[in-house]
């Protein structure tokens, strides 16, 4: 009666356990999120596709109208630099009202730098400065005499800086010795006005004599950058300050903050890979900083410059938002309906579930036939008819249990009658050592305290894992008795890490190597012999090496002692060898074990291997 009300508490507190670790859910529950799913997945799914389709049609809007506004940027910015172009040609060659008719020369230019005498210099201001303001006086122009005259310098509204010339700029002296007519250098300083802060595009023409073609001359037009405002003001205020046109070294020639100008692009206004689509294609969607943008890019015909527009995806959305609001509503309202149709329709499914549920309380608290009826033609009630044939079988196998309860009872039984041997041997090889000692027989003493700790240390039941300092212990008995024998011959040395002597390992790993290298390495040998353990950590295992200096072993014997290893025989010398193998792989797995090699007349090496753990890191010693 005891072991069934014993059986009862067990079930019930591995019941209890399941119950804890594994929370309940309602049937009514699980086919409510069935129920759910069914509807609002293909709900979700469709408007979720509608919402993502929109958003990428609307993102492809918006980088066609940026790509679409980059174009006409760069169409309106390359006609001004062009027509720049045309005013430096004409100014260089083309004819001029200021000449008079009966003059042969009608050059201005040319003639200014051929002799620049004041006539020549009043002409030639004269006409630049007529250019000048028909340009909204947006640009300064620079003519640096190279025929060993005087320099012109005129702008409308910066004052001159007459102490500096470009002469000797580092570019100057590039474009005078490249094969190029016209160059054009990017946004920079103008030290030619005094104006602080000042920045130009600077364009540079060489002028040659038409006579002799002889390089007479440089007109250089320093292009204030603002001239890019007829871009920038006719843009929206969103669009003002993404807006960017970089050189070909994709550094800043214009942007609305005048403080990242000269800057590198990709580094400062929309850092990204070197990779990316916004540096290899026209348009794309780019993450900079967390944030995604809509980036579109225009390329210059003739400079090697581009146009840059860039907006956050973000506010692009503000229309897609919109419609998210809306499909989060729709999803709520479908989801409170269909929780209060499913409840009441549920009800009529889980009630014969519950009456179910109650019957198997009754199985728990150990009363197998007291059960409710339950008279339902579906899966329910095949599942109550099944039910009441596994209490009945549950009923015989509890029975059964107690049956063998008992029986596992008289076994425990001769387990403690058996431990009475054991004891009675400790008993007598302790008389076996008084009278030894009573007749100072110190060798017997030595060997019978040796092996009555090797019968304690092999018998005892604390576990099957020991520390490494026990087994070693348990050595030293063994080696006491050994060198009784063999009459000191053998000699044991230890290497090992102070840090590895806590370490657990199997119980009885060593001392049946030690045998085996004594029975049948040293005992035959007429020399000393020399038993070495070590112990260390080598990458992710640790080793434990116990090597002999005795006869070893010649190839065929090692090759069947390492057969008898892998497909678990046993061997005339290897029972030992075997037995700590097998332990040692069931402890720890088949990657670990015991492995040997052995060479005749140079001794044997065994070599555990067991798991290591990073707080034992260390080099092996041997």
């Amino acid at each position: 009666m005891d072991n069934r009300v014993h059986l009862k508490s067990d079930y019930a507190g591995i019941v209890m356990t399941m119950r804890s670790v594994f929370p309940f859910v309602s049937i009514k529950a699980k086919l409510l999120i069935i129920f759910l799913s069914g509807i609002l997945i293909p709900l979700l799914t469709m408007t979720l596709n509608s919402y993502h389709t929109s958003q990428s049609l609307l993102e492809r809007k918006y980088s066609d109208l940026l790509l679409d506004i980059a174009s006409q940027s760069t169409i309106r910015i390359g006609e001004f630099l062009r027509e720049m172009e045309t005013l430096t040609l004409v100014a260089s060659y083309g004819m001029n009202s200021y000449v008079s008719a009966s003059s042969h020369e009608d050059y201005p230019i040319q003639d200014y730098l051929r002799d620049d005498g004041d006539l020549n210099e009043s002409i030639v201001y004269r006409m630049l400065m007529n250019y000048i303001l028909m340009k909204d006086r947006v640009f300064s122009v620079y003519l640096y005499n190279l025929n060993g005259g005087k320099d012109i310098y005129i702008s409308a509204h910066h004052p001159i800086n007459y102490n500096y010339s470009a002469v000797h700029e580092t570019w100057f002296q590039q474009f005078l010795q490249s094969d190029q007519k016209v160059a054009l250098m990017s946004t920079g300083p103008d030290p030619q006005v005094r104006t602080e802060n000042h920045l130009a595009i600077l364009q540079a023409r060489k002028i040659f004599d038409i006579h002799n073609g002889k390089l007479i001359g440089v007109m250089v037009v320093s292009i204030d950058v603002s001239f890019m405002n007829i871009v920038h003001d006719l843009l929206q205020e969103g669009l003002r300050s993404r807006f960017a046109v970089v050189d070909e070294h994709q550094r800043i020639i214009y942007h609305a903050d005048t403080s990242l100008i000269g800057r590198p692009f990709a580094d400062t206004v929309l850092p990204v890979d070197k990779g990316d689509p916004v540096l290899t294609g026209e348009r794309g969607i780019v993450r900079s900083q967390d944030v995604d943008y809509i980036v579109a890019k225009s390329a210059f015909y003739n400079f090697p410059w581009t146009t840059y527009f860039y907006m956050p995806l973000h506010e692009v959305s503000a229309e897609g938002a919109i419609m998210k609001q809306n499909l989060i509503i729709l999803a709520l309202l479908m989801l409170l309906f269909s929780v209060l149709l499913f409840w009441y329709s549920s009800s009529f499914i889980t009630r014969p579930i519950k009456r179910l549920m109650h019957n198997m309380t009754f199985v728990e608290m150990g009363q197998f036939d007291a059960f409710t009826t339950i008279r339902s033609r579906d899966e329910i009630g095949l599942l109550s008819h099944r039910f009441h044939q596994m209490s009945a079988e549950l009923k015989q196998l509890v029975e059964r249990i107690q049956q063998e309860e008992g029986e596992k009872a008289a076994a425990e039984i001769r387990a403690l009658q058996s431990q009475i041997n054991p004891h009675f041997l400790y008993n007598t090889l302790g008389s076996i050592k008084w009278i030894a000692s009573m007749q100072r027989a110190h060798k017997i003493v030595d060997m019978t305290e040796a092996l009555i700790s090797l019968l304690r240390y092999a018998t005892r039941h604390e576990g099957f894992m020991v520390s490494v300092r026990e087994e070693l212990g348990n050595i030293h008995n063994y080696m006491t008795i050994q060198n009784v024998r063999y009459y000191n011959r053998m000699t044991i040395v230890t290497d090992i890490d102070e840090g590895l002597l806590d370490y657990q390992v199997p119980k009885l790993i060593l001392q049946p190597l030690v045998e085996n290298a004594i029975f049948h390495g040293l005992a035959e040998s007429e020399d000393e012999g020399i038993i070495a353990i070590r112990m260390g950590q080598v990458g992710d295992v640790i080793e434990i090496k116990i090597c002999d200096n005795g006869i070893g072993m010649e190839a065929d014997t090692l090759a069947a002692l390492e057969e008898s290893l892998s497909d678990r025989r046993g061997s005339d010398h290897g029972i030992g060898v075997q037995n700590v193998h097998r332990r040692i792989q069931l402890h720890f797995g088949s990657n670990y074990g015991v492995a040997i090699t052995s060479k005749p007349g140079e001794g044997t090496t065994c070599t555990i291997t067991i798991p290591g753990g990073e707080h034992w890191r260390g080099k092996m010693p041997c």
